[in-house]
């Protein structure tokens, strides 16, 4: 089959998306935000938009009547505790209160909310200036919010979204669920940038040459895999093990009585030969490490079943012609997905006797394993795929079956059948119902692809434009037509079940969302309600824990700490998958058992598998898998103490109170500090020694804000960072650092005594309302897809304050977000070439 010229086919796909939808190319280079708007009150009616009336003197009196204080002493306050710094000269923190007004605190929202949060979370006055008691700030507070959620409710602003691209995540999981395969899309797609913490945020979702050559790579090879390719090429897939990667346990996916090694699924894209390379790792010198006195064989197995066993050869070398590389003979695989596993024989059961014993992390230093009576063990690299070769064709696959719904039995029944398989992929891949040129748009592929290679062929070149269109890439969401800028609407049934479902389960809507989107059924706030329950009840809400609460909480840092392999000989990457789990289980604990959110800082119980409860001290736990235990005592609970948090917190060879400190400002309290002075010192060269002892990081930070340029953030950061001290930067228990006994005390930014990280769970719990509203701010970015602004604050509040009312269950969060005015509806937004010149900023 000749191939259709990549000039051709962008053309081809232009076509299909960008010309079809008039105005679809500028929406998508201008993701504007409505900030611009929101002093327009807008009312929406049955779903018909409307531009409503500003504010009256009525409706200021109707705000006055629910301030706890009154707009007097609001000023009154304001200008006693807070303008000192605060003003016009000073300009404490970029911000002057001098011309704030309370009875207007709606006109000058966004500096109202920076306020709310100081206040809510202690931290404004800061001490040691003049402080108001806490009912008065409780009251100026209360007062504040009561005149901005009055005033939005009347003036309701949900914000706007242009559109939405699929992030790796989320086109591998459309694949999947379109297809049925699994495909690691990372070989063709840049990394996604991360905005609000979140990699779903449409404002850092600009598409580019490289992202849409991307797209195009990986369509080519997913279409290619899904239908086969009778005329593959011989090619290479290699699949690599974390250098720390233990090699003395089983690893899941693998044929029992083995060892290390790694397990994948793959793809084979055609009946034919196969050769499987295996890859050893080598000391310095160039040879093997691990040099055993055991015959150690390497087995490779297809869905279970050795298809290929080899010895190792301990006196391989990289000198040697094949290097470290093992090949096995041609195999013949059938195409479609099969689990390929590549580990080593277990010739012994029990503990290891070895120099190295009881160390996971046996390539904690190279040079062990190599000389006469050193028996460490071999690590495996790497295992490629090549082929295939001797091609024979396709067999069937369940893709195959899938795609395949029809099949001609003569010339004129083809077009008929490609168009019917055509349709059913592209109404389920472009999430709508499809319009009067979608399949005719398609076809023009087809026959590309049929006239050179038959009717599989074209339906391959036809998928391809599939998963490389706009339609299927971008979730647009389409606007009335009678719709003017700024006006609210509310967003369509089928654009509204594209939100559910890529919000909880990281994936296209159901069957069963898809029929009520299609019957205009589903935008009620009931049905919405029922439908959240519906589907967190289902196994892909799992995404909720693995997306969500993995962003918010930071765990991909966890990737970038390498602690010390001399220092921390125990740690490798196989503890550190582990430590990831359990903070994505227990948050899933929460969501599928449905309780409290503030369980996060307090649960008295996590789950492990036995490497994990091994570093914990927790005995009893045997195996991989994963259970739930209870802590033998207070020392950790929630998942301040988990390993995972407090890995990822900390540097390569020592604990970070800092991190640790800045981690709960930003994820838990929503008050991130600011950036440090370009001439500040690092911690390092404070120094760590004072005459002939160390010195205990409280010491060190204690000379560190000694400096002023530090004193004022290091004072708020220091002292909850320090509360993590008897926990070393794997997460482990400890008493003494270098020597030294552990220093865990000091005092919060509000006063209170902290000594230990029971105290701060207790102090984060007193001011548990910032905690939830942080929570919810978190999860409605996520929900959205764009930033939280401070016009979405009334709506956050009321969603807390509902939740509080129903025992903070997770699914009042989330029914909370799902059912509110920011989720369900959208503001019309200006042209681009408007917003550039209107010169402003919704996040000013």
């Amino acid at each position: 089959m000749k191939k259709l010229p990549v000039a051709a086919f962008v053309l081809g796909l232009l076509c299909l998306g960008l010309a079809v939808e008039p105005g679809l190319a500028a929406r998508v280079q201008s993701p504007t935000s409505a900030g611009q708007w929101e002093r327009q009150a807008v009312v929406p009616d049955a779903g018909i938009a409307r531009t409503a009336a500003p504010l009256s003197s009525t409706s200021i009196e109707r705000v006055e009547e629910i301030a706890p204080m009154s707009f007097e002493e609001q000023n009154q306050t304001i200008g006693r505790f807070c303008i000192r710094c605060h003003n016009d000269t000073t300009l404490e923190g970029g911000m002057s209160l001098e011309s704030f007004d309370a009875a207007k605190a709606y006109e000058n929202a966004d500096v109202a909310e920076k306020m709310i949060r100081k206040l809510r979370a202690g931290m404004m006055p800061p001490r040691p200036s003049r402080r108001p008691d806490d009912a008065t700030v409780d009251s100026l507070v209360a007062a504040l919010e009561g005149t901005i959620d009055s005033a939005a409710a009347l003036q309701p602003n949900p914000g706007t979204r242009t559109f939405q691209r699929l992030n790796r995540a989320e086109y591998a999981s459309s694949v999947s669920d379109l297809l049925g395969l699994d495909i690691d899309v990372g070989t063709f797609l840049p990394l996604d940038t991360k905005s609000a913490s979140f990699d779903n945020i449409a404002d850092v979702q600009m598409p580019s040459a490289t992202l849409m050559e991307g797209y195009l790579r990986a369509s080519g090879h997913i279409s290619r895999v899904a239908v086969g390719d009778p005329e593959a090429d011989a090619s290479s897939t290699s699949y690599r093990v974390p250098r720390t990667a233990s090699q003395k346990d089983h690893v899941d996916g693998a044929p029992f009585g083995t060892r290390g090694g790694l397990a994948v699924i793959h793809n084979f894209p055609a009946d034919g030969k196969y050769v499987f390379q295996t890859q050893l790792h080598a000391a310095p010198e160039g040879e093997l490490f691990g040099r055993t006195s055991l015959d150690e064989k390497i087995e490779v197995s297809i869905d279970g079943e050795r298809v290929s066993v080899a010895s190792v050869d301990r006196w391989m070398s990289e000198s040697d012609p094949a290097g470290m590389t093992i090949s096995s003979d041609e195999i013949y695989v059938r195409a479609g997905p099969h689990r390929v596993a590549a580990a080593f024989v277990r010739l012994t059961e029990g503990p290891d006797d070895d120099l190295i014993t009881p160390i996971d992390h046996t390539l904690a230093d190279t040079q062990i394993g190599l000389g006469y009576g050193v028996t460490t063990m071999p690590h495996l690299r790497e295992l490629a795929i090549v082929g295939p070769s001797e091609v024979t064709g396709v067999s069937d696959t369940p893709t195959r079956q899938l795609i395949f719904s029809c099949r001609p039995t003569a010339a004129d029944e083809e077009t008929p059948c490609a168009e019917s398989i055509l349709g059913r992929l592209a109404r389920r891949a472009y999430r709508r119902p499809l319009r009067d040129n979608d399949v005719a748009s398609l076809m023009t592929f087809y026959n590309a692809g049929s006239e050179h290679g038959g009717f599989e062929a074209g339906i391959r070149m036809a998928l391809q434009a599939v998963l490389a269109s706009p339609h299927f890439v971008f979730r647009m969401e389409e606007a009335p037509s009678a719709v003017n800028v700024g006006d609210v609407y509310e967003i369509g049934d089928v654009d509204l079940a594209s939100r559910l479902s890529f919000f909880l389960w990281g994936a296209p809507p159901d069957a069963e969302l898809v029929e009520l989107a299609d019957l205009g059924e589903l935008s009620e706030p009931e049905m919405i309600g029922r439908q959240v329950k519906r589907m967190l009840a289902d196994p892909r809400a799992e995404a909720l824990a693995s997306r969500f609460a993995a962003q918010w909480l930071r765990l991909q840092d966890l990737e970038k700490v390498h602690p010390d392999a001399l220092a921390y000989p125990y740690f490798d990457y196989t503890l550190s998958e582990a430590m990831h789990r359990e903070t994505e289980m227990l948050f899933a604990h929460l969501i599928r058992e449905d309780r409290n959110a503030l369980e996060l800082l307090t649960a008295d119980y996590t789950f492990v598998n036995e490497r994990l409860a091994r570093h914990y001290g927790i005995r009893g736990v045997n195996g991989s898998e994963f259970r739930r235990v209870a802590y033998p005592d207070d020392r950790r609970r929630g998942v301040l103490a988990h390993a995972s948090i407090l890995t990822l917190t900390s540097h390569a060879n020592r604990t970070s109170p800092v991190l640790r400190g800045k981690w709960v400002m930003e994820v838990l309290l929503g008050s991130p500090p600011p950036p440090p002075p370009a001439d500040v010192p690092d911690l390092e060269a404070t120094g760590d020694v004072q005459g002939a002892r160390f010195l205990s990081a409280a010491e060190q930070l204690a000379e560190h804000r000694a400096n002023p340029a530090c004193s004022s953030c290091h004072n708020v950061i220091d002292p909850i960072g320090l509360a993590f001290e008897n926990f070393d930067l794997t997460g482990a228990w400890r008493i003494k650092d270098r020597g030294v006994a552990v220093d865990a005390s000091g005092e919060l930014y509000d006063g209170t005594q902290l000594n230990g990280l029971g105290d701060l769970r207790q102090a984060l719990l007193a001011r548990s309302d910032v905690v939830l509203t942080h929570f919810a701010e978190s999860l409605m970015a996520y929900a959205l897809g764009r930033r939280v602004e401070y016009y979405d604050m009334p709506t956050i509040r009321e969603i807390v304050r509902q939740a509080e009312a129903n025992g903070n269950r997770m699914s009042s969060f989330i029914v909370g977000i799902a059912q509110s005015p920011a989720f369900r509806m959208s503001r019309m937004s200006a042209p681009a070439s408007s917003v550039a010149g209107s010169g402003s900023d919704s996040r000013r």
